[in-house]
């Protein structure tokens, strides 16, 4: 996350805000104090400074009746706590504005709001939401004909998509420039220059080298971009000038500059310097991440704190959940350190980037996923939390109900994903598996079919097929091969929305098979085995961090049989689990 990009927003804030505006604020003396002492406020970090400043502003506008520029200095509130990296504060502030705009009926500032909670989004490492919020800023803007200020909204977006997609990226950059060309010519430079940008990272050379030299003759006409200093460290790096690219870098890019010297290192085949740069840069983003997370933990704590003495049990699993939360934390930093150990034994360095690189990107999706599986039902618990604390509170009990069976529901949701974190755990464990347990197939697959029929929707039917006798029982480990086939059907709940569920089981020789069967969406006959690597997820869109189907074959592996995907079966997904018979009873 760059902070230095956040603060870049705040002048297209203060821009808008004076385009806008019915008076000429340029020759408003008073506006220009109340604005320029807002602005030292904002750059000084302090917090009683900037809000008193900001707040006197805010009054200004108001009784200036310039209603888009007091919500224009509200976003600049949201930026100033992202700058401070109390991202719970911010999202606080964005669902406040959201609000008050649908409640005035302030349709045409609507998209100050849905802007914020795209850099919220993208601050918290939810791209396809950030993107989301920001194609949607554009729609709203280009209906209001705010057309000026729609390049830097594309800019946002290139920022989020450039290292998933750079097609889509430079796709983005000549819209962007295509717009200001025609309504904002002050900002063509600078998306130029940016693109210029995209071809060093793409390592296309010589189209930067020629983007390049159109920079420079740029600048002798007066033109200048924020993006120059990058410019000129690739530029160095391109013409060999390696070391003195990597200390311009330090010297000049800031933040910036952690992710631009890995990069310079790679492309000058410096592979043990641009590991330990590597290194460097993801040491430091971690150690950001947890301020962050740290920040957004005392937000929520201070939010419930409000409401101990009324309501102490809701405040007591809040506590639980933080716990896990805390927890959560634990594990992953235990896995980063397992990884970073696994690193130093490597033999060649090329081999160690490379591997470090795929690492660090696992990592990334396993901590954005489990932070978004978390972070949702969490919010629904906390929102539902303050509405169970409002004094006023005048739900009928259908609305009590529906609460209830929302927090229940998000309260499962967190329990599942620890689950499945624990059952990682139990994959790479190395001690022995005791299978002992005299267990009754078909018991527990009834009990199994019972709680489902809970959890599956109204218009799936869940049932259970059996050709064994009742007393028909397995000597093996029963918590295990509960939880693979708990894995099974969490599955085929999720990708069912209506149809059947049926747990089929049956003796073939000296094999006993149980196959989970569905009518749901189906699986792909060649994503058969991928599906079972660890984080695959073929609906990003769906619950989960894709840890249930990788966790079903070891667990199963372990007890001396497998999982399979049945690629013969068309009207859904059919799993088929088999375990060695051994001792039958």
């Amino acid at each position: 996350m760059n902070i230095t990009k956040t603060l870049l927003t705040t002048t297209l804030l203060l821009t808008v805000c004076i385009s806008q505006a019915k008076v000429d604020y340029n020759k408003d003396a008073k506006y220009i104090e109340l604005r320029d002492s807002m602005t030292h406020g904002f750059n000084s970090g302090d917090s009683a400074r900037f809000y008193t400043h900001v707040h006197n502003l805010q009054r200004y506008l108001l009784h200036q009746e310039d209603y888009h520029g007091y919500y224009t200095q509200r976003c600049n509130e949201i930026i100033f706590e992202m700058n401070r990296q109390r991202i719970f504060e911010a999202y606080v502030k964005a669902q406040e504005l959201s609000k008050e705009l649908r409640e005035k009926k302030l349709d045409k500032e609507m998209y100050m709001a849905v802007n914020m909670m795209g850099h919220i989004n993208k601050y918290c490492g939810n791209k396809e939401a950030a993107k989301s919020c920001f194609f949607e800023v554009i729609d709203m803007m280009t209906k209001n004909g705010y057309y000026e200020s729609i390049p830097p909204i594309y800019m946002n977006i290139v920022n989020v998509a450039l290292d998933d997609d750079p097609d889509e990226a430079l796709m983005l950059l000549d819209k962007a420039k295509e717009i200001a060309e025609k309504y904002a010519p002050e900002r063509v430079f600078d998306i130029e220059t940016r693109k210029t940008l995209s071809y060093y990272n793409r390592g296309q050379i010589d189209k930067f080298l020629e983007g390049y030299k159109l920079y420079k003759e740029g600048e002798k006409q007066g033109k200048s971009s924020v993006h120059g200093r990058s410019m000129e460290a690739y530029y160095l790096a391109c013409t060999g000038k390696v070391d003195e690219a990597v200390e311009y870098a330090k010297k000049y890019l800031g933040d910036e500059g952690g992710e631009a010297i890995p990069l310079i290192y790679e492309r000058a085949g410096r592979w043990e310097d641009a590991y330990r740069a590597f290194k460097e840069e993801s040491l430091a983003s971690d150690s950001i991440d947890n301020v962050v997370i740290s920040n957004s933990m005392h937000g929520i704590q201070d939010q419930i704190q409000l409401f101990e003495n009324e309501h102490k049990q809701a405040l007591d699993r809040t506590y639980g959940l933080l716990t896990i939360i805390f927890l959560l934390m634990l594990l992953i930093i235990a896995m980063a350190y397992i990884v970073q150990v696994r690193k130093k034994h490597m033999l060649e360095m090329r081999k160690a980037y490379v591997k470090a690189m795929e690492s660090e990107k696992m990592k990334t999706a396993f901590i954005q996923n489990v932070t978004h599986e978390v972070r949702t039902p969490l919010n629904i618990i906390t929102g539902f939390a303050q509405v169970i604390a409002n004094p006023d509170m005048a739900e009928s009990a259908e609305e009590r109900k529906h609460i209830s069976t929302m927090m229940q529901k998000s309260t499962r949701q967190v329990t599942m994903l620890m689950d499945e974190i624990i059952g990682l755990s139990l994959i790479d464990s190395t001690e022995q598996v005791t299978k002992d347990d005299d267990t009754n197939i078909n018991r527990m697959l009834r009990k199994l079919t019972e709680e489902y029929r809970d959890h599956a929707t109204c218009d799936t039917e869940v049932k259970m097929e059996t050709t064994l006798p009742d007393d028909y029982t397995l000597k093996t480990n029963e918590n295990m091969l509960h939880r693979t086939l708990n894995c099974l059907m969490e599955n085929a709940v999720k990708y069912t929305q209506k149809g059947s569920i049926t747990i089929r089981t049956k003796q073939d020789d000296e094999v006993l098979k149980i196959a989970i069967e569905d009518t749901g969406s189906g699986i792909p006959e060649h994503e058969a085995e991928h599906i079972f690597d660890r984080f695959v997820k073929l609906d990003n869109f769906k619950e989960g961090i894709g840890l249930g189907l990788s966790l079903s074959r070891k667990l199963a592996q372990q007890l001396g049989g497998n999982v399979e995907l049945d690629t013969t079966y068309k009207d859904g997904a059919r799993f088929i689990v088999t375990l060695p018979i051994g001792n039958v009873n």
